[in-house]
């Protein structure tokens, strides 16, 4: 098994997200990891769709995401792979999140994991409301829309 490493742009992407969620407001966040964390993610091995924010104290923290080991990494470096990383923000950031997370059916959740163009760990996180099945559908409907209406105008 051999993968391409990943030195700048989108690791992984929470599709899933923006369909369960109507998204009002998005911010972007560091994370706080290891270094046998961060050649994982480097490699691609990374999975944001059960990803949601909490509140621990005065911090947020990225929980239910899962960042597996590398086969080759030695058996030394060990770590859990669902652990509560810790999301690097400014502390007016913070409290406005926490003011946000308060709010009856607001949630925090990852949209997109990628490397700016320093090099650094950012996660797109989305302030929304989950969506309720006639929402779903209709987002289902538009996006069906948008493919025939494009097939149409091609042809």
């Amino acid at each position: 098994m051999t993968r391409q490493l990943i030195k700048s742009g989108q690791v992984s992407e929470n599709r899933k997200a923006r369909y369960s969620y109507s998204i009002e407001d998005t911010i972007e966040a560091g994370i706080s990891l290891t270094g046998a964390e961060i050649k994982s993610v480097r490699y691609g091995l990374v999975t944001i769709v059960d990803g949601f924010v909490q509140r621990r104290g005065r911090d947020l923290y990225l929980a239910g995401i899962e960042i597996q080991r590398l086969p080759t990494a030695a058996r030394i470096v060990n770590f859990d792979e669902r652990r509560p990383r810790q999301l690097l923000l400014h502390r007016a950031q913070i409290n406005r999140l926490i003011g946000k997370l308060q709010e009856k059916g607001a949630t925090i959740v990852p949209l997109k994991l990628y490397f700016n163009n320093r090099g650094r760990l950012k996660v797109l996180l989305g302030i929304g409301y989950g969506k309720s099945k006639i929402d779903k559908r209709e987002t289902i409907k538009q996006r069906e829309w948008q493919k025939s209406k494009a097939r149409i105008l091609k042809g």
